[in-house]
């Protein structure tokens, strides 16, 4: 699997691609990931990707022909499966939809900056936008940063643990977990997790499950 990532900070990924699941995705050769610095494609000498809208209004706003001569290159050079554009405005991504993007081979992520986009960069080069919750961020890298270690982790011989991937379902059972020592400053674990018992454990996780009917967002 391939993914592509546009940004004006392509350096806000350096720490996150050299980190546990995404690095040892990498180093397996199941997942390439690409980030595109889009001053590259800037106008003049200075590399504008910005510039004031039309109509008024505080705020810079990405501009179309920096976004389209990057993109223009990339889809020269492969299909892409989508064109995800990371925005507070769309579409709240689901553990469901994370699924369906392990199935796809090449996904190209815009990470939005300023107040916004040119709307015809969403209108013409965009497939789908992406928000990960109703709040906002400075810039779409964060975001695109939590698609991919999400997508990456469903990826098969990434987690050694199957018990640790959250799949084939929109929703997650969290239990509460404790690990050694048994007793701390007199807080315990439950007996019943101690037991060995592992029918008893899985309904006593079931019972105190934190959020049976919340959807993994």
């Amino acid at each position: 699997m391939r993914i592509d990532i546009v940004s004006i900070f392509p350096r806000l990924f350096n720490e996150f691609l050299y980190n546990f699941p995404v690095k040892k995705a990498i180093h397996k050769g199941l997942l390439e990931v690409h980030v595109h610095d889009l001053r590259k494609y800037g106008i003049g000498n200075k590399k504008k990707v910005d510039d004031y809208p039309y109509g008024g209004g505080g705020g810079m706003v990405l501009k179309i022909e920096p976004v389209y001569q990057c993109f223009n290159t990339l889809l020269s050079e492969r299909h892409y499966d989508e064109t995800i554009f990371m925005t507070p405005d769309g579409k709240c991504f689901t553990q469901e939809y994370a699924e369906q993007l392990t199935n796809t081979t090449n996904l190209l992520i815009l990470c939005g900056r300023y107040k916004g986009v040119d709307q015809r960069i969403i209108d013409h080069l965009i497939s789908k936008e992406i928000s990960i919750g109703p709040y906002i961020l400075s810039g779409g890298e964060l975001a695109a940063a939590v698609i991919v270690e999400s997508i990456t982790r469903l990826l098969p011989g990434v987690l050694n643990n199957s018990n640790s991937i959250v799949g084939g379902s929109t929703y997650t059972t969290t239990y509460p977990i404790y690990t050694r020592p048994c007793i701390y400053k007199g807080w315990t674990v439950p007996q019943i997790l101690l037991s060995g018992n592992h029918i008893k454990i899985k309904n006593w996780r079931r019972i105190n499950s934190k959020n049976q009917d919340k959807k993994f967002i």
